[in-house]
């Protein structure tokens, strides 16, 4: 079997318009406190209610928006995160992944 490159091309453009679309259609849906990969790294909305006794390293002052990993734009009240892939997760949230902003 043999693809021209033309084929290949149209092909390529055609895949990368499809994920762009779900990619941006699945953008934006809040990370649930329930969903097992946020219970897992202690995920919660609001930072002051995370388990200080299970996450000994959260400290008073670390939300999301002032996390490396988040992609938010400042000001909103949620943003993207690459922990939860395709997910908001809330400004004033923690999780134990969380990373200064340096």
């Amino acid at each position: 079997m043999s693809i021209s490159r033309r084929n290949f091309l149209k092909g390529s453009v055609a895949a990368g318009t499809v994920m762009t679309f779900f990619g941006k259609a699945n953008a934006g849906a809040p990370v649930s406190e329930s969903d097992p990969q946020a219970k897992s790294l202690g995920y919660v909305a609001n930072a002051t209610k995370a388990d200080k006794a299970k996450f000994p390293k959260y400290a008073a002052g670390q939300v999301c928006s002032n996390c490396s990993l988040y992609q938010g734009k400042a000001g909103s009240t949620a943003g993207p995160c690459p922990i939860f892939a395709g997910k908001d997760v809330a400004a004033a949230g923690w999780c134990s992944a969380y990373v200064k902003k340096a």
